[in-house]
């Protein structure tokens, strides 16, 4: 079915659902459409059971992978439907493993071996992000005792936290989010009971996102033996982590003040100052080679011994929302995982709309058997169980701070008690899973 066939479906289904009463009573019973055969319990039971038995990286793609989100997507080399109007992909792209996906629809638009089981680096950090947000208002306080940083691994990315000083949740996250810090994830993880009670959470996280690629092992991305995860459950790990309001904030953010380390001054007067840190994802921050990537807006890098380079992010241009996943690419060239990404992102706006999906970006589990309207996006509420909703702010999707274009998150924006049900109604039918206004940087 062509992409313009699919969106005219789509319509009618809504279309449909509002000339009748029975369509309201209905939708739900409707729900999501049965699980084919690469979502279906048998697959999903026999690819966790794959993930506890053998999670060691392999060092070329199996032939046969998972096929979560559809078969090709388990199959090895690139999959893209080229036809008429159809842009070629750009030839230079090195990556191990890499996709291109509509954040909203889940169609993948593309992808080369999405469910190679990789090292993920501090890309893991978003799923770490997603399952330990909603748990502390950003105002909490926590003294750092020497415990909460036991066992950060050498050479680990640090934002600079202090023993016996005093932060803020929100401090802590965005020493995640900009700095990368392991420090924070320790600390945070602490707060939380300790690694091994994250990193069971993490884990029991990713497989309600249908994540079956991934095991985690430490929660902060830092190599440890069987850590992997895929592109596929990186860009997943995305989508969910993007329902919430400050996941959104923090991986758009650019720069912050950082609390110091309290000394005394020339008084003898102890004091306190901050210093600056800034997102080390450069397709945000730019460098100086590569530019600010328009319409940016999140989400996550990293870079291990490992792992290589890995990057997930996310982009609106249009009222289209793309996410794109980088694993690894084998050239060594400076920033090459953003070069690579934005060119990527390149071909992406250019084929929406006009290449036919190859797979899809399964929602989460609990996504799939209810669909409760006015889902919160505040992040303070729950991970993947929290049913997706169609946003009612009136700005497209991943709207920029300022100004903005229209699109489907304009036509989902529409306020209304019943059109609302509706939207709800439509992602049970199409899996579709609209995403809240994305807080941008500003320019």
């Amino acid at each position: 079915m062509s992409a313009p066939q699919k969106t005219a479906r789509r319509s009618l289904l809504v279309t449909s659902a509002a000339l009748t009463s029975f369509a309201l009573a209905a939708a739900p019973a409707f729900a999501a459409p049965g699980p084919t055969p690469s979502t279906s319990a048998s697959a999903s039971a026999s690819a966790s059971s794959s993930a506890s038995a053998s999670t060691s990286p392999s060092a070329t793609p199996p032939a046969n992978m998972s096929t979560v989100g559809g078969a090709r997507l388990g199959q090895a080399g690139t999959q893209v439907n080229l036809a008429s109007g159809v842009p070629v992909l750009p030839k230079d792209i090195s990556a191990r493993s890499w996709i291109v996906a509509d954040a909203e629809s889940g169609d993948v638009l593309a992808a080369h071996n999405a469910h190679w089981r990789l090292a993920p680096a501090s890309t893991l950090k978003m799923l770490f992000a997603d399952t330990l947000l909603p748990k502390f208002p950003s105002t909490t306080e926590h003294k750092v005792v020497p415990s909460d940083l036991a066992g950060v691994g050498a050479g680990s990315s640090m934002v600079g936290i202090k023993e016996d000083e005093t932060y803020t949740v929100h401090d802590l996250w965005l020493g995640v989010f900009l700095r990368s810090g392991n420090d924070a994830v320790h600390v945070l993880s602490a707060m939380n009971g300790g690694v091994k009670n994250t990193v069971a959470e993490m884990n029991e996280h990713a497989e309600e996102l249908q994540a079956l690629d991934t095991h985690v092992v430490s929660p902060d991305g830092y190599d440890a033996p069987r850590q992997v995860s895929s592109a596929y459950d990186l860009t997943l790990f995305a989508r969910s982590g993007l329902q919430k309001k400050d996941f959104r904030e923090y991986a758009s953010t650019v720069t912050a003040k950082f609390p110091g380390e309290t000394k005394k001054n020339k008084k003898g007067k102890k004091v306190r100052g901050s210093f600056e840190i800034q997102n080390t994802n450069r397709l945000l921050s730019g460098d100086s080679d590569v530019d600010v990537y328009p319409g940016i807006a999140g989400v996550k890098n990293g870079n291990t011994t490992n792992a290589g380079a890995t990057f997930t992010g996310v982009v609106e241009q249009g009222g289209k929302v793309l996410l794109v996943t980088v694993m690894n690419p084998e050239k060594d060239d400076h920033n090459e995982v953003y070069k690579e990404t934005a060119k990527l992102f390149d071909w992406g706006f250019k084929a929406a709309g006009k290449v036919e999906p190859v797979g899809e970006l399964v929602p989460p589990r609990g996504a799939q058997t209810s669909a409760q309207p006015g889902a919160n996006d505040n992040g303070q509420a729950g991970g993947a169980s929290a049913s997706p909703s169609a946003s009612t702010s009136g700005k497209p999707v991943a709207a920029a701070v300022e100004g903005g274009s229209g699109g489907i998150g304009v036509a989902l924006a529409i306020t209304g008690g019943v059109l609302v049900l509706l939207a709800a109604g439509a992602f049970l039918v199409n899996r579709r899973w609209p995403l809240p206004d994305l807080v941008r940087r500003r320019h």
